[in-house]
C-alpha cells in the first residue's frame, strides 16, 4: 500500500508546495529530476504497459485467450475495467503505460496515461502499403517533405483535441525505431536509406549527403567497395552492401571497434559515414516530431521515441535537444549500464519497458526480451533489485513494466510467448511479483529522494 504521506488525486506527494499548471511537467530539485503532477505533487510515473481486455490474439488467428477467460470471470469489459483499475491502485501504480485501454484510467482512482503515437512508423507503414514490391521502409523517410506533413496532421488529429486533458503525462513519438544493426538485421541506417527505390526522397537525400561529404572518389570507393569513376556513377549503384559489418551496439566491444578502425582506415571512414548519417537523421526526426507535438499540444510533455537499446551518444543528444524526457526500454538484468549511457544527455529519463520472465510459469519463454529466471520468487527479487537501482538514479522519473497479462503459449502476432504478465493468461495474480511491485511503489519517492544525497 501507499505510504501515509499526503497525496494528490494523481498519487503525487503533496508534502511541499510546487507550482501547479494543471498538466504534468518536469522539475529539478537540487539535482534530482521529478515529474510534477497537475495538482502540484512530486510524481514518479510507475506504470504497466498493455493493460487491455483484448490483449494478444494467438498468432495467425482471432483467438484471444486472455479476453476469453475474462469474459467468463467478469461477464463483460466494464466489470473487468473496474476490477483492474482497483487492482492497479492497490498495487500502487499511478500510470497506464503504452498500448493500454485508457478507459481503465477512469474506472477507479484516476491513473495518468502515456500513449504512443507511432508518428514516424505510421508514415513508413503507409509507404510500404503503397508499394508492397518496393524495398521496405524500415525507418521513416525524414527526407520526404510528406513526412513533416504527416506528422503535423497526425499530432493535430490525435493530440490537439486532448490538449486540456490533465491525465496525459505526455506523448511517446514512436517505439524502438531502428537506428542501425540490431536484432532485426545487420544493416546500417545509411544503407537502409541508400537501398530504397530509386528516386525516393530518402535515397536521394542519402546520396546527396554522401556526395557533399566525399570529394575524394577513390577514398569513397575504398570505404564502400564501389568502383565509381565520378560521383554520378555512385548514384547508379542499385544496391549498397555494407563494406564492413558491425555488431549491434548492445553486443559491440568498444576497444575491438577502435582497434579495427586503426588497423583499416577505410573501415573507420565507412563507420564514420554511418554514425554521422544516423546522427543527422536523428536530429531531423526529433526536431520535426517535437515541433509538431508542441504546435498541436503545448501543454503536455514530449517523451521522445523509446529507444530499444543505447544507441550512439549523438542520437541520444538529438533526442535530448528536442524532447522533455528521454525514454528508453531496457531488458537487461540491471538498468545501471543503460542509465549511465543516457544520463550524459542531462534530461529526465523514463524507462518505457522492462520485464523478467520465470521458468516455472508453464510458458515457453522462447520468444521475447529479457532474462528468464528460475521461478516467481526469483522474478520478484529481480524486480526489486532493478526498480531500486532505477529509482535511486537522480534522472529517472518513471518505470513502466511490460506487461499486464501473460502472452499466449502459442505466441502472439510476432511469436512472443512469454511470462511477462502481472497476471496469468487466466487472470490469476502473480502474488510474489505484485507484492514486490506494491512495496517498491510505496517506497518510490523515498528511494528517489535519497538519490540527491548520493544514495
Amino acid at each position: 500500500m501507499r505510504t501515509a504521506a499526503k497525496r494528490t488525486r494523481w498519487g503525487g506527494i503533496a508534502d511541499r508546495p510546487l507550482h501547479s499548471t494543471g498538466r504534468f511537467r518536469v522539475a529539478d530539485e537540487h539535482g534530482i529530476a521529478w515529474l510534477v503532477d497537475p495538482d502540484g505533487g512530486r510524481f514518479l510515473s510507475m506504470g504497466v504497459n498493455t493493460v487491455r481486455f483484448d490483449q494478444d490474439e494467438i498468432q495467425g488467428t482471432k483467438l484471444a485467450p486472455y479476453a476469453e477467460h475474462c469474459w467468463h470471470k467478469y461477464g463483460g469489459i466494464e466489470r473487468w475495467r473496474a476490477a483492474v483499475a482497483e487492482r492497479l491502485a492497490r498495487w500502487g501504480f499511478n500510470t497506464l503505460g503504452a498500448w493500454s485501454d485508457e478507459a481503465v484510467a477512469k474506472a477507479g482512482p484516476p491513473l495518468a496515461i502515456a500513449p504512443n503515437l507511432d508518428l514516424g512508423m505510421s508514415f513508413a507503414w503507409a509507404r510500404n502499403n503503397e508499394d508492397r514490391l518496393a524495398p521496405r521502409h524500415e525507418f521513416p523517410d525524414v527526407f520526404d517533405p510528406a513526412f513533416a506533413t504527416h506528422v503535423i496532421e497526425r499530432t493535430h488529429e490525435r493530440c490537439a483535441p486532448r490538449a486540456a486533458e490533465p491525465a496525459v503525462i505526455g506523448w511517446f513519438t514512436d517505439n524502438e525505431l531502428r537506428w542501425g544493426p540490431d536484432w532485426r538485421g545487420p544493416e546500417e541506417l545509411l544503407t537502409l536509406f541508400l537501398n530504397l527505390r530509386a528516386n525516393t526522397p530518402g535515397r536521394r537525400g542519402a546520396l546527396e549527403w554522401l556526395r557533399q561529404r566525399h570529394a575524394d572518389i577513390p577514398a569513397f570507393n575504398a570505404a564502400w567497395g564501389t568502383k565509381a569513376h565520378a560521383w554520378d556513377d555512385v548514384a547508379t549503384v542499385s544496391h549498397f552492401a555494407p563494406r564492413h559489418h558491425r555488431d549491434p551496439p548492445y553486443l559491440r566491444d568498444a576497444k575491438a571497434e577502435r582497434d579495427a578502425n586503426r588497423a583499416e582506415p577505410a573501415r573507420a571512414a565507412f563507420c564514420a559515414d554511418c554514425d554521422d548519417f544516423a546522427a543527422m537523421v536523428a536530429e531531423r526526426y526529433f526536431a520535426v516530431t517535437a515541433s509538431a507535438l508542441r504546435d498541436a499540444d503545448a501543454g503536455h510533455l514530449v517523451l521522445g521515441s523509446r529507444f530499444a537499446y543505447p544507441p550512439a551518444a549523438a542520437i541520444v543528444d538529438a533526442a535530448a535537444r528536442h524532447a522533455d524526457v528521454v525514454s528508453f526500454n531496457c531488458y537487461d538484468p540491471s538498468p545501471a549500464g543503460a542509465l549511465a549511457h543516457y544520463a550524459r544527455c542531462g534530461r529526465p529519463l523514463l524507462i518505457g519497458e522492462f520485464s523478467f520472465r520465470a521458468a516455472d510459469s508453464g510458458l515457453p519463454n522462447t520468444r521475447g526480451a529479457g532474462p528468464v529466471v528460475a521461478d516467481q520468487a526469483a522474478r520478484a527479487a529481480a524486480y526489486r533489485d532493478y526498480v531500486t537501482r532505477a529509482l535511486r538514479h537522480p534522472h529517472v522519473v518513471g518505470c513502466h513494466w511490460f506487461e499486464h497479462a501473460d502472452q499466449p503459449a502459442e505466441g502472439r502476432f510476432d511469436g512472443e510467448n512469454s511470462n511477462f504478465g502481472t497476471v496469468s493468461i487466466d487472470d490469476h495474480v502473480y502474488v510474489e511479483l505484485t507484492t514486490a511491485m506494491t512495496d517498491l511503489n510505496a517506497a518510490a519517492e523515498a528511494l528517489h529522494g535519497a538519490a540527491a544525497a548520493g544514495a
